[in-house]
Parts: structure tokens; C-alpha cells; sequence
């Protein structure tokens, strides 16, 4: 079983910069591919980005990729989404999610099984 819990989120204005953190419990949490996903009001739920088990392998979404960088802390059980250049329609309540079988390919939010509680972020033009 796995427990996540995000952190860092807040208000920012638009071409900002947060860092959000996804602190784990769990001993098999590192054996686990870990996504963040976001969903903003009356929106669906939207991957983000994913990370592999190793930390070697990443994947964004075209709406991140070149502002967004995520990544793990194996030590720390804890992966991190840095968020540069923050835009007002990344403003969204922003979630981790992990599961031992999913591909960091995996965008959809059924591919993964343990949620965090998620953390606002907000981008004020």
C-alpha cells in the first residue's frame, strides 16, 4: 500500500515558478511509476507528466514539455514537479499518482491506482 501526498502548490503570477512534491510512504513506492495529473474546474482530468521507477525515462504532455520538469528522489521518496514559465491555464488543482504496472506512457487516470489528495496552483495573469 501506498500513501502520496503533494505539497508546494500556491499562488503565482503568470512566467513564475513552483516546485510541487509528492512525498510517499511506503517501501515499494521506488518500484512504482509516478505520474502528476491536473484538473482544472469543469475540466476533465489531464495528464501532466510521468516518471519511471529509475528516474531515467520522462514524459509530458505537448501543453508542458519545455516548461516542466519532473523527477525522484529515491532517497527522499519523493518526486518532484518543477513548474517554470507558469501560465494562467496551468492553473489547475494538481495531483500525483503511482502504480507498479503503469508505462510512463500511461495518460489516462485509470492506468493508476494510488492518488494523492492533490494541491492548487494558481496563475494570475
Amino acid at each position: 500500500q501506498v500513501q502520496l501526498v503533494e505539497s508546494g502548490g500556491g499562488l503565482v503570477q503568470a512566467g513564475g515558478s513552483l516546485r510541487l512534491s509528492c512525498a510517499a510512504s511506503g517501501r515499494t513506492f521506488g518500484t512504482y511509476t509516478v505520474g502528476w495529473f491536473r484538473q482544472a474546474p469543469g475540466k476533465e482530468r489531464e495528464f501532466v507528466a510521468a516518471v519511471s521507477w529509475t528516474g531515467g525515462l520522462t514524459y509530458y504532455a505537448d501543453s508542458v514539455k519545455g516548461r516542466f520538469t519532473i523527477s525522484r528522489d529515491h532517497a527522499k521518496n519523493t518526486v518532484y514537479l518543477q513548474m517554470n514559465s507558469l501560465k494562467p491555464e496551468d492553473t489547475a488543482v494538481y495531483y500525483c499518482a503511482a502504480d507498479p504496472q503503469a508505462s510512463i506512457y500511461y495518460t489516462t487516470k485509470t492506468d493508476y491506482n494510488y492518488w494523492g489528495q492533490g494541491t492548487q496552483v494558481t496563475v494570475s495573469s
